[in-house]
């Protein structure tokens, strides 16, 4: 089955730390991939998290972020992209000026509604006081 997503068929959610827009997940046909446009505002970043059974890759679209896998970091920027292996904790943070646009494909879905399984890990040592 060949399905196209347009734009005005991403459901954008706000959470307290940016924005996803669903563009690829179970309730859309997707059986093995969830794919996530995501939106950090400067200043904004989504605070350290795993995702026990999932892979993640995380690519660049515009603007720049500080992303940790585990507690080492770096700056990304447009066209650069980071791999998250299943369950290791990572975080993405826009200290720049400017929104970041980020495209999120994870793997394997979950299935439910977006396929998507997290554990915040933010509460807790070291995670609390890295960016301390």
């Amino acid at each position: 089955m060949t399905t196209f997503v347009t734009l005005g068929d991403v459901r954008q959610e706000q959470f307290e730390w940016g924005v996803i827009g669903w563009r690829l997940v179970p309730a859309s046909g997707a059986k093995h991939l969830v794919v996530m446009d995501v939106t950090l505002e400067p200043g904004g970043g989504h605070d350290f998290h795993r995702h026990p059974g999932q892979e993640e890759i995380i690519i660049v679209q515009d603007g720049h972020i500080t992303q940790f896998i585990e507690q080492e970091s770096t700056t990304l920027g447009p066209g650069d992209s980071a791999f998250v292996p299943e369950g290791v904790v990572h975080a993405s943070f826009n200290d720049g000026d400017e929104t970041a646009h980020l495209q999120v494909v994870i793997a394997p879905s979950l299935g439910g509604d977006t396929g998507y399984g997290l554990e915040d890990v933010s509460d807790q040592e070291p995670w609390a006081s890295l960016r301390s």
